[in-house]
């Protein structure tokens, strides 16, 4: 299984009256981590997205553990969580600066047209996304 590491310093618009980062920006770090992901394993989202297919979340779940506040530094870990050729689950795990886990998290996606949202087969349209994602599933 590959884990992909991004480091993220969170910004003070990060974060809400409470002084902690609001719950909403975990969802873009999780984006940053796809993305981190995606590179790791030598592909490009952008690419893909110029070939008219994109890539939305059908299901989230997220458990929100310990608050991150401004001026510290998130580290996001991301994997394949599951994958069957058509469908693909990314898991998620975020940590403070000590150590300690702030978040878990499953996102699901497909990929489909994006001029009619039809679902796609990655195994089909991209054999070689398919390969590398077969071999860094967990």
């Amino acid at each position: 299984m590959h884990v992909s590491k991004k480091e993220i310093e969170i910004r003070y618009a990060e974060t809400d009256q409470m002084g902690v980062v609001y719950h909403a920006n975990y969802l873009v770090w999780m984006e940053v981590g796809r993305t981190q992901l995606i590179s790791d394993l030598g592909f490009s989202y952008a690419d893909m997205e110029k070939e008219g297919i994109i890539s939305p979340v059908i299901d989230l779940q997220v458990q929100y553990k310990k608050p991150m506040k401004y001026g510290e530094t998130v580290r996001v870990h991301t994997w394949i969580e599951e994958y069957n050729g058509f469908k693909v689950a990314y898991g998620y795990e975020m940590y403070t600066p000590e150590g300690e886990l702030a978040l878990q998290a499953v996102s699901n996606h497909v990929c489909v047209k994006k001029e009619n949202f039809k679902p796609i087969q990655i195994r089909k349209k991209y054999p070689e996304w398919h390969a590398a994602y077969e071999k860094a599933k967990k």
